[in-house]
């Protein structure tokens, strides 16, 4: 089963990772010092506070965040920035993307079914040829079976 990074409902990801791990209600409530019919809205809620994110992480030790980072990656590439037109600024600046095997495969797919060019996910994702090179001969289908 593919993972839908372009539709999130946080909700849905954070039950099925409560369910995975099962962890046990009454600690959720302890946890997030909230009830069960609370609990239960936000399952329900396709998003949620950053806060109450931050704390669904730490409690069910899983990055949330990441998945709207590959979110990103896939489908709101970074524009290219002149370096010099570039204004400092103070907040951090993150040097590499996070590429979880999930957009690794996506990437790898849409080059083998020959959906985008190499060029064009160069151009688009911003991604370097050398990992494309590497990506596909790592986790291409010729490799995996």
């Amino acid at each position: 089963m593919k993972f839908d990074y372009k539709e999130i409902h946080i909700g849905s990801i954070i039950k099925a990772r409560v369910e995975d791990i099962d962890t046990d209600l009454e600690r959720i409530c302890k946890f997030l010092k909230t009830t069960k019919d609370k609990v239960e809205e936000m399952y329900q809620s396709k998003s949620l506070d950053s806060d109450i994110l931050m704390r669904w992480s730490k409690l069910l030790e899983y990055d949330f965040f990441r998945i709207y980072s590959q979110h990103l990656i896939l489908y709101a590439p970074p524009s290219k920035v002149d370096k010099q037109a570039e204004k400092k600024s103070m907040l951090p600046n993150f040097r590499k993307s996070i590429y979880t095997r999930e957009v690794i495969d996506f990437i790898v797919e849409l080059i083998e079914t020959q959906e985008k060019t190499m060029p064009q996910i160069v151009k688009e994702y911003r991604i370097p040829k050398s990992t494309l090179h590497r990506w596909t001969k790592k986790y291409g289908n010729l490799n995996n079976g």
